[in-house]
C-alpha cells in the first residue's frame, strides 16, 4: 500500500482540496510553490501511462477545475503540470503555479510554510471550486 493509498483512506492526514468516486486531490507537503497541489487516481497504479485511457483521461479532466481554482485563488502566470512519478509509486500529477519566468519549476526545490498556512492555503483553493 502506498503512502498515498493511506491519505486517500484517511490513515495519514493531508491538506484535502477535492475528492470524487475516482480521484482524489492534496496540497503537496513538500511544495515547489504556493498552491502546489498532487492529483492522483484512488486505483493504486505505479506509473502513469499504465493507467487505462478513461482512467487518464478522467485524472486530466478532474485535475483542470483545481488548476483553475488555483489560477484564481493566488493569479500566478499559470498553473504547470509535472508528470515525473519518481518519489512514490502510485500514478500522480503535479500542479505547480508559476509566480515568474525565472521560478525554478523543479519538484528539488522546496518551499516551507506552517500547518495554518497550508490550511490557508487549502481553504483558498476549495473556495475557488465551489
Amino acid at each position: 500500500m502506498t503512502i498515498f493509498t493511506k491519505i486517500i483512506k484517511g490513515e495519514i492526514p493531508c491538506y484535502k482540496i477535492a475528492e470524487d468516486e475516482h480521484h482524489f486531490a492534496f496540497l503537496d507537503i513538500n511544495p515547489a510553490a504556493k498552491g502546489h497541489t498532487l492529483v492522483i487516481p484512488k486505483e493504486e497504479t505505479d506509473y502513469i501511462f499504465d493507467l487505462d485511457d478513461k482512467r487518464l483521461q478522467s485524472l486530466i479532466r478532474f485535475a483542470k477545475p483545481i488548476a483553475r481554482a488555483l489560477d484564481k485563488a493566488f493569479s500566478p502566470l499559470r498553473t504547470g503540470l509535472i508528470v515525473e512519478g519518481l518519489e512514490v509509486p502510485h500514478a500522480h500529477i503535479h500542479l505547480i503555479p508559476v509566480y515568474k519566468k525565472s521560478q525554478d519549476f523543479s519538484l528539488g526545490k522546496k518551499t516551507d510554510f506552517s500547518k495554518e498556512e497550508m490550511e490557508e492555503i487549502a481553504e483558498a483553493i476549495r473556495k475557488e471550486l465551489a
